[in-house]
């Protein structure tokens, strides 16, 4: 992003910050306040005037921007897939029996369990560097890690299998970068444009639809990932219920022409109704 602004002419300083969600880390985030602890400081940064823009991984934004804030840009997508990280097991079928795999996602762990109820699943928080470290001390046989967040860090050579999306269907936003501004600076939202891109911005749109219909925070077992395919939006969703480890994944499907945000959001929450409609809550 400080090449991409740089590379178009404009100075750029980086203001450096810990959030409360990278500072707490002995609970998950569904108990803490949500994905929202990764934005609320740089919010705060934002509107004291400290810094100009905040990029954010999508994933962590809340689905509802608070008043006086906007989601000004959505760059092209990373790879949306959820990634194995294990230094002894290639894959997630080759786990014995009871092992213990590392994961704070609800998400994840309802996805994890309708594909091996067998195994072990445990809280995983901390930064990157963190995580890995507790997996390399033997503490998981293995964790469950983004796979844009381990390529843009230069840790691609960690990831030992990429699910795919049939198997674990991605979170609202998943490998995507946002930019946030003040709703005011338009000169800052005139800036970032030309980093737009408007296929990715269309698919995490009906994605962010089905989440924020759905009630849209961490605390809610919940997959979307849309593809577009030309004019065609393909959306897919699941939801999980946590508390039943037998349960069956609630799956949607909803596919339309889009060719604008509101549209995409229209798929979304056809998606999200069909959920609701099977029992998810």
């Amino acid at each position: 992003m400080q090449d991409l602004l740089r590379g178009m002419g404009h100075q750029v300083d980086i203001l450096g910050m810990t959030t409360q969600g990278d500072q707490i880390l002995d609970r998950s985030l569904s108990k803490v306040g949500g994905k929202g602890l990764f934005v609320k400081e740089l919010e705060v940064a934002l509107e004291e005037g400290r810094a100009d823009l905040a990029v954010h991984s999508l994933k962590d934004v809340p689905m509802d921007m608070p008043e006086g804030f906007a989601l000004a840009c959505v760059m092209a997508r990373e790879d949306p897939r959820d990634a194995w990280v294990s230094p002894n097991f290639a894959t997630l079928q080759d786990l014995p029996k009871g092992a213990v795999v590392g994961t704070s996602s609800l998400r994840r762990t309802v996805l994890l369990r309708a594909m091996r109820p067998d195994l072990q699943i445990e809280p995983l928080r901390g930064n990157l560097d963190t995580r890995l470290r507790k997996l390399d001390e033997g503490q998981y046989a293995g964790i469950v890690l983004a796979a844009a967040g381990l390529k843009r860090l230069g840790l691609a050579e960690r990831i030992r299998h990429v699910f795919a999306t049939t198997e674990m269907l991605p979170a609202a936003g998943q490998g995507a970068l946002g930019i946030e501004i003040r709703s005011a600076r338009e000169d800052v939202r005139h800036i970032l444009a030309p980093l737009a891109d408007q296929t990715t911005w269309l698919a995490v749109a009906a994605e962010r639809a089905v989440s924020r219909a759905m009630g849209g925070s961490c605390s809610m077992p919940l997959a979307a990932h849309a593809v577009l395919h030309g004019p065609v939006l393909d959306l897919h969703a699941a939801w999980g219920n946590p508390e039943d480890l037998h349960a069956p994944l609630i799956r949607a499907h909803s596919q339309g022409d889009i060719s604008s945000l509101e549209e995409a959001e229209e798929l979304g929450l056809s998606a999200a109704k069909q959920l609701r409609a099977q029992g998810a809550r």
